[in-house]
């Protein structure tokens, strides 16, 4: 069975043929078991962007892995942009320490 992030990676890869994407595992950065696959940081370059809001962008992408979402996934941190906005932007801030979980 693939892992969890493989799972993500071939939707994603599969639906929005992107110019870049990078799925992290911040699993280890939050109060979850070691090995855990739950929490992702996902960047996604994509022309399937253009014209989109970023509303509608995390909605495709939620309904793509709603059933992933639903089970092993608790979070996405999802930084969706189109080609231009990637070359104007170049990089995703680093995300945030966890605030939760009495680690």
């Amino acid at each position: 069975m693939q892992s969890i992030q493989n799972q993500l990676e071939s939707r994603l890869e599969a639906h929005f043929s992107p110019v870049f994407s990078e799925i992290v595992n911040e699993s280890h950065m939050h109060n979850v078991p070691p090995g855990s696959e739950s929490h992702f940081k996902v960047t996604l370059v994509s022309d399937k962007f253009d014209g989109l809001r970023q509303v509608k962008r995390h909605q495709e992408v939620y309904g793509l892995v709603a059933d992933l979402m639903s089970g092993p996934i608790h979070a996405l941190a999802l930084h969706t942009m189109t080609a231009a906005e990637w070359s104007a932007k170049g990089a995703v801030p680093d995300s945030p320490n966890c605030l939760g979980g009495g680690r």
